[in-house]
């Protein structure tokens, strides 16, 4: 028996004659058929933009090749059972943005967070950290000492070790100055599980905080665009919004930080793996003036701009208020906020309640609109 979430498609996708019923079913079901196919001859940037394109690449080549069930799960990081009983999860990045110093951040906050957050993702404490670099001949030993600094700093402050490395140097004009490949290690906490499976209909979504900053910092450092704006990345570790949302909300469903393809193409995964809907509510996702002007002015959806320093959460409806709460009480959650609802139908796909009354599908992320952002 479906559930007063879900009673009806209608209900979600429209708030006014725009669609007959069974107009909308085919709509949907369309939605659901139209799976990412690796359709290309050669890689192009679109398949590094964490979208469609992503998504065909991943499963078509490295899936394929490599396919076995910790891998097939697609999560931020693989969760593995040691021989005492203690499980541990693993992930791994590689950063490669330009320019390598930004707003908010640079190159080397990235390598830290970016690795940490993926396995507070998946439930873990972060603990070690190693650190590959590939170099380009004539790159300046003082702006990598700089860049390093960064990074022992970053990795200071959210309590783990870089413990292992390597360096690699190649020809100038072989790579774009730096590359960072960071691989991670943290211990899960006993009877902690997140999974996709595990979120239900009625379950509540929180975001940690305001979406795009991260992607537009990037965009606009670049200095290719003739816009000047006031926007920071929002580069951070999350781990100690993550362990305060578990003690307010023990029953934490699924967890994912939003970084390239931003918050619709995540919303779009928990989707296709869970097999229900996501609603989002246009009026509650929190975007800065600052970024929701800049996308504006570029024709930018902020649903599909990156960032470096939120997550989202699925929590159990009766957690939802105590949730929010404690990652408002923080100084990295303060914009923290409640934007949508798990429901049945429709399936697979996520839709936006806008602040107009209407409704529209939000796609996963299709083509390439912004530059490297990690």
């Amino acid at each position: 028996m479906r559930t007063d979430q879900s009673r009806t498609v209608s209900q979600y996708l429209t708030s006014g004659p725009t669609f007959a019923e069974g107009e909308v079913i085919e709509r949907i079901e369309a939605f659901r058929r139209r799976r990412p196919r690796l359709r290309d001859e050669i890689v192009t940037s679109a398949h590094g933009a964490g979208g469609k394109s992503s998504a065909a690449l991943v499963d078509a080549v490295f899936v394929e090749a490599f396919r076995n069930p910790l891998l097939e799960s697609l999560g931020d990081g693989a969760v593995m059972m040691l021989p005492s009983g203690e499980r541990v999860a693993m992930s791994t990045d590689g950063f490669v943005v330009k320019p390598l110093r930004f707003p908010g951040g640079s190159i080397g906050h990235l390598a830290v967070h970016g690795t940490t957050n993926d396995l507070a993702m998946a439930g873990a404490v972060p603990s070690w950290i190693s650190a590959a670099f590939v170099l380009e001949e004539g790159f300046p030993i003082a702006e990598l000492k700089e860049i390093v600094a960064d990074m022992a700093a970053a990795a200071a402050a959210v309590g783990v070790q870089i413990v292992t490395g390597d360096t690699k140097v190649v020809p100038k004009g072989a790579a774009d100055g730096l590359f960072i490949t960071t691989a991670g290690v943290g211990v899960v906490p006993a009877g902690r599980t997140l999974s996709a499976q595990a979120v239900c209909p009625g379950d509540k979504l929180l975001l940690s905080g305001s979406m795009g900053d991260h992607g537009m910092a990037v965009m606009l450092a670049r200095g290719d665009l003739a816009i000047e704006a006031e926007i920071s990345s929002d580069t951070a570790a999350v781990s100690p919004l993550v362990e305060a949302l578990f003690e307010a909300a023990p029953s934490t469903r699924w967890l994912r930080d939003p970084t390239r393809g931003g918050v619709a193409t995540s919303c779009n995964e928990l989707a296709k793996t869970s097999g229900l809907g996501v609603v989002l509510d246009e009026e509650h996702l929190p975007v800065r003036p600052v970024v929701a002007g800049a996308c504006e002015m570029l024709g930018i959806d902020p649903l599909y701009v990156a960032n470096e320093g939120k997550f989202l959460a699925v929590v159990a409806p009766e957690e939802a208020e105590a949730g929010l709460a404690a990652l408002r009480a923080l100084p990295l959650g303060q914009e923290a906020a409640e934007i949508g609802t798990i429901v049945e139908e429709p399936a697979e796909a996520v839709v936006l309640r806008t602040g107009f009354g209407g409704t529209r599908i939000v796609d996963m992320l299709v083509g390439d609109p912004l530059p490297r952002i990690c």
